[in-house]
């Protein structure tokens, strides 16, 4: 793997400029901690001009202090999965998905940002939630599991969610099915063993392993971390008591096997009755709702500001390069709030797929900056490769440099029978309203359509798609689908 210093030539594009005559080294390449959110509400988020007043997100606005936020940023598909797959690679993951599925997976011949940090001399972490679509639970020697794809040191778990409270070894020998759903319970995995925990709470853990790992002592060794907080997914309920009681919500009993008809009818003690009664509307009733999400996000920014402290403290936070996103929109089965987007997670209008994004890296990215121009989580990977000067070689990346953002980008989007293509300021897609099995929360905005339609949008001046331009410009329709078909029949199964 080379590592050199950005040409001349080329700082037009990135957006830098040359500190020093050519003739001197490099820089020290910087540290770069990623933080992923999970289902963070766009609203949800107080540096953005649509924040609701409501979510205490008062330590991730420290990142705007320092750095840039991006309002028009957009992950790769509205659910977890293959969402984090297209971060990690830089690629959109329907390249080798062609169902453009919930689990895309990861093939050996596409190289993840881990890869190519550990290859130029970074030590590589992941801590927190890993779920690639496929593998789950423990497949050590799969590709997908962290030590296969980069990371030399994995604590976490391989699922969609984790209970928050459960992470014993004891609390997984008596339950039926402790990886039987969405969720899983008890130990987390460590490298390719597990780590159990007889009390605390899974967001704190993983702050306090979070900042063991960036206290090490390295020498002049830069590092990677990846950390994949589960919260604000379900189960949103599961909060310590000084937060509930802040937001006046009662503590909800945990999971207990023993309770074999409490979770409904012939569960037999059944973890993933317990999870899918307490992660929809019925048990918990409206108003409850939106504040044990309140309560949840207020956690997180907690142990997010506990984090940036020790950078702060450790004398590391001018040279590490610390990015904050969330892996798809706010779901509307939490409480969370994307106005004024309509949809979130699940769907491809603007609620499911355009998410909370900063940048913080003192003298490189711009002091409270907002960045307007649509960016991609594509972007994460070229940029922190370039501030590594590192060369990615790989002419098929779909990510570009977040300091460089085109407005004139085609940004393509599929996801199952769905698709969708932005390119200026129109969008153009065929998505559908999800059928809801159950009723989202009341801060869900309905898109104006349920049915497979193409529909044109002017995203820059109707960021919540109420206006179908569709008839108006068919020109503009026509020209869009011709992009987006030309992608996919150059790009799609190539791997």
């Amino acid at each position: 793997m080379k590592i050199f210093a950005v040409p001349a030539f080329l700082l037009a594009f990135t957006g830098c400029q040359p500190a020093e005559p050519a003739t001197t080294a490099p820089s020290a390449p910087p540290n770069v901690l990623l933080i992923v959110i999970d289902d963070q509400g766009y609203a949800d988020f107080s540096p953005f001009s649509n924040y609701s007043g409501e979510a205490k997100t008062t330590n991730m606005a420290r990142l705007a202090k320092s750095g840039t936020v991006y309002t028009q940023a957009y992950v790769t598909a509205p659910v977890c999965s293959p969402s984090r797959v297209g971060l990690l690679t830089g690629k959109n993951q329907f390249r080798w998905d062609k169902p453009a599925s919930w689990g895309p997976g990861l093939p050996d011949s596409v190289r993840t940002i881990a890869e190519y940090l550990r290859d130029a001399g970074y030590a590589t972490a992941r801590i927190g939630k890993n779920d690639l679509g496929r593998n789950f639970h423990t497949q050590f020697d799969e590709r997908e599991y962290p030590l296969q794809h980069g990371y030399d040191e994995f604590l976490g778990f391989n699922a969609h969610a984790h209970d928050y409270w459960l992470m014993s070894a004891a609390i997984r020998d008596r339950t039926p099915d402790p990886s039987g759903t969405s969720a899983v319970l008890g130990p987390l995995l460590h490298n390719e063993g597990e780590r159990s925990y007889e009390e605390g709470y899974l967001t704190d853990i993983l702050t306090d392993e979070a900042i063991d790992y960036v206290g090490k002592d390295r020498g002049d060794q830069p590092f990677f971390l990846t950390l994949g907080y589960s919260s604000v997914h379900h189960l949103i309920h599961e909060v310590p008591r000084r937060y509930l009681d802040q937001y006046d919500v009662p503590a909800i009993p945990n999971y207990d096997p023993a309770d074999s008809l409490a979770y409904g009818k012939h569960s037999a003690g059944s973890y993933a009755a317990y999870y899918d009664k307490y992660s929809r509307l019925g048990a918990i009733s409206e108003e409850p709702l939106r504040k044990y999400y309140l309560a949840n996000i207020h956690c997180l920014d907690d142990n997010i500001g506990r984090l940036l402290n020790a950078l702060k403290e450790g004398g590391l936070d001018r040279n590490t390069m610390v990015i904050l996103v969330s892996d798809n929109g706010g779901s509307p089965l939490t409480g969370a709030d994307n106005a004024p987007l309509a949809g979130g997670k699940y769907s491809l209008w603007e609620g499911g797929i355009r998410v909370p994004l900063a940048v913080s890296w003192p003298g490189h990215f711009k002091a409270e900056g907002r960045e307007d121009r649509p960016v991609s989580t594509l972007d994460i990977l070229p940029t922190v490769l370039d501030a590594a000067n590192i060369s990615p070689d790989d002419p098929t990346l779909d990510g570009r440099l977040l300091t460089a953002p085109d407005p004139e980008r085609a940004f393509i989007w599929k996801w199952q029978n769905t698709w969708a293509i932005r390119q200026g300021d129109y969008k153009l897609t065929n998505s559908d309203e999800n059928h809801w099995k159950s009723r989202p929360s009341n801060q869900y905005i309905a898109p104006i359509s349920d049915t497979l339609t193409l529909k044109l949008f002017n995203v820059a001046t109707d960021p919540a798609e109420r206006n179908d331009l569709a008839a108006e410009y068919p020109d503009k329709v026509n020209t869009l689908r011709q992009v987006h078909s030309e992608w996919m029949r150059e790009n799609q199964n190539k791997y």
